[in-house]
Formats: C-alpha cells, structure tokens, sequence
C-alpha cells in the first residue's frame, strides 16, 4: 500500500504543478460543491479526497463459490476440561463466525488447561484453523503430537473462511454469561498479539484498512467504547463526506489483519509437520473409538463435529456462502455495510459475503443468495464517485 499511495502523491504533486494553485483550487470545490468562500469561512485549505478503486462487481467476474458451515453455539466456543475414562479431554470448539480469529487464543486456554507436561503424548481431533493452532502451542510446550483428522486442508471449513481478524458472530448476547465474555476477551487477547508476529508473505497475515458504511450514525462497530474489545480497535476514526468516495452518510474507518486461508493453513500444517507431528486421516465413529487412542490427553478440535461425537445439542451450523471474484490488486482494503454485505480485499481473490443461515447443513449454495451478494455489492461500488 505504501508504494501505491507514494506514487499517487507524485501523480498529485506533478497535477499541482501543472494545474497551479488557483486552478487545483477551484477544481477541488467544483468537485465537492463546497465554494471559495465556505472553505475561507471553515479556515482550511481544501482536502484531497481519497479515490479508492471500486471493485468491478459482475457475476462474470465470480471465479468460485465457497460454501462453508461454521460451528455456531449461542452461548459461545466452549473450552472445557473433563475425565475421559483414563484419560483427559479437553474441548476446543464452536467459534461460530470466529474459528480463524479466536483460534490462537482458544488454543491457549486449550493447552492452559490441559497439557501435562509428564503426560507428554497428545492428540488433537481436527485440522482446521484452531486444530493446527492447538497442535502448535502444544508442540511448543514439549509435546509428541498426532493429529487425528477427517480432512486436511484444503478441505476444511477454515479454508472458505473470509478470514478478517475480528471476532465476528461467536455468541448470542443474551446467552453468554461474565465468565464466557472474560474467556473470550482473553483468548482474542492473545490471538491478536500471535497473528502480529506472523504478518508477512510466508504466512498470508497482513494489515488493511476497512470502511465500515452506514446511512446513520456509527457508535457500536466495530465495538462499542465500553466493551472489553475496544482494546484491539486499531486505527479508527470517523470519516466526513470528504474523506471518502463511498455513497454513504457516514463511514468509520479502522485497520485489521487479514489472514489468507489457503496460504496460511498450507504453512501451519507444514509448521506442524517439520515441528514432529503426524497426521492420521480418519474419522471416528463414535466417542469410544477416540477412547481407544493411544494418547493419554486428547483435544477435541472437531468444530461441527462435536454434536455427533460429544453429545453436544447446543451446536449448530451456520452457513456462509462467499462470491469470489477475480482478484483486483488495486482494491486493497475491505468493507463491511450496515446491511450486513463485506467485500474482503484478498489478494487470492475479492471476498463479497453476507450470509449466516442458522441450522442450514446443506454445502450446495443458494443461487438467489449469490444474487444478493452480487446485486448489493453492486449498489455500494457502483456508487463510488
């Protein structure tokens, strides 16, 4: 982005030049309906307003459609310790729209709770996001690790994931209790301190600017000033109608990281490997077979999985269905609208999603749906002057 942005203020500067100060000037409120004499009243020369590219929004342009089932649970993840006949259990799933975010920080509280450093054969159930994440920090710690998994990246939930670094849609309001919420503000703690030290190409982790879009005000997104998550608010300020190009009354600006699935979890896994851990493909057909592991510690990373395994009824899936369109590497920055619509920059691709279908299992997506997604991206970017 800092390239990009130098050698758009050589553009503007040589427009100076050539223009002249008069010329720039009355250009500039021509182009904003503000007169001469407004900005003289306001004291301060004209701003030169941001010109983001707008995303070339078309159904010509999708190049795949990813449809993925989030483990959602109302009353949040669920991080729990228990006996398991002679051995320890520990959960480790049901993050909702979190999985990519939280599963560092999960997987601490995981490890926390259930490593035995004289027990040191462990295993973990899954590997997706927050399997790997697991695995890692044990291994850390001096653990032998078996992953035991069903499927392996790239065909797992966390590799359609739209993966922006907030903890979206994990739990229900009314449903978590004050314990859960220090939980979960402990664990997006140390996530946020851990995908830090991974930004950079080798792991697809890098910061970008988002625009949160409203035509009313903007007072709880991406937190409100009294929640414990304000902490990782980076960056934000509200924008006036000259400090963007997007036809809204108001935008918030703030900045995250965004994590690009396939790379990462190709790299994790490969972490994982290079650090001793074997990977066994299958999948278990009831709770006694994983009784019968070798392992003395397991961790039950198993996401949607759980339900059937574990007996857990309060799991659900949540189905996201993302467009991706052909990558634009001039729209380097996400947005997310009131409306529930976000457009995630990537680099592998635009990300338009805008879907979260409680208790739908079905992995077929919805046509009417990728309509939507495609007919309410193109009004916001379509409107971008």
């Amino acid at each position: 982005m800092g390239q990009r942005t130098s050698d758009a203020w050589m553009k503007t500067r040589r427009s100076i030049l050539t223009l002249g100060a008069a010329g720039l000037a009355s250009s500039c409120a021509a182009s904003r309906g503000f007169s001469d004499g407004l900005m003289h009243d306001l004291g301060r020369r004209p701003e030169q307003r941001p010109r983001l590219a707008p995303v070339r929004v078309s159904p010509e342009r999708i190049i795949r459609i990813d449809v993925g089932l989030r483990p959602y649970r109302p009353s949040g993840f669920r991080v729990e310790r228990e006996a398991f006949g002679d051995k320890t259990l520990v959960h480790n799933y049901g993050h909702g729209g979190g999985g990519i975010t939280l599963s560092w920080g999960t997987a601490k509280l995981a490890v926390d709770l259930g490593y035995d450093a004289s027990k040191p054969e462990c295993a973990v159930l899954g590997c997706g996001a927050v399997g790997l994440a697991t695995a890692r920090l044990l291994q850390e710690r001096g653990a032998r690790v078996r992953i035991y998994a069903k499927d392996l990246p790239p065909n797992t939930t966390s590799n359609v994931a739209g993966a922006q670094w907030w903890p979206a849609s994990v739990y229900e309001s009314d449903h978590a209790t004050p314990a859960f919420i220090t939980q979960h503000t402990e664990a997006a703690r140390f996530a946020f301190r851990r995908y830090q030290s991974l930004v950079g190409d080798a792991y697809g982790v890098g910061w970008e600017t988002n625009y949160r879009l409203s035509d009313q005000p903007i007072t709880t997104y991406p937190a409100r000033e009294d929640s414990p998550m304000s902490e990782f608010v980076v960056n934000q300020r509200d924008l006036t109608p000259l400090g963007h190009n997007f036809p809204h009354l108001f935008v918030r600006r703030f900045d995250t990281m965004m994590i690009e699935t396939p790379l990462y979890l190709r790299r994790m896994e490969l972490d994982a490997r290079q650090a001793g851990a074997e990977i066994v493909v299958r999948e278990f057909a009831d709770v006694a077979e994983v009784a019968a592991l070798p392992e003395q510690t397991v961790f039950n990373c198993t996401g949607l999985g759980a339900g059937r395994l574990f007996g857990d009824t309060e799991i659900t899936p949540a189905r996201g269905q993302l467009a991706i369109l052909l990558p634009q590497p001039e729209v380097d920055y996400n947005t997310i609208s009131r409306e529930g619509y976000y457009m995630f920059g990537r680099r592998d691709g635009i990300v338009l999603g805008g879907t979260f279908e409680r208790g739908e299992w079905s992995l077929d997506h919805d046509p009417a749906d990728i309509a939507d997604l495609i007919e309410g991206h193109t009004r916001i970017f379509g409107g971008m002057t």
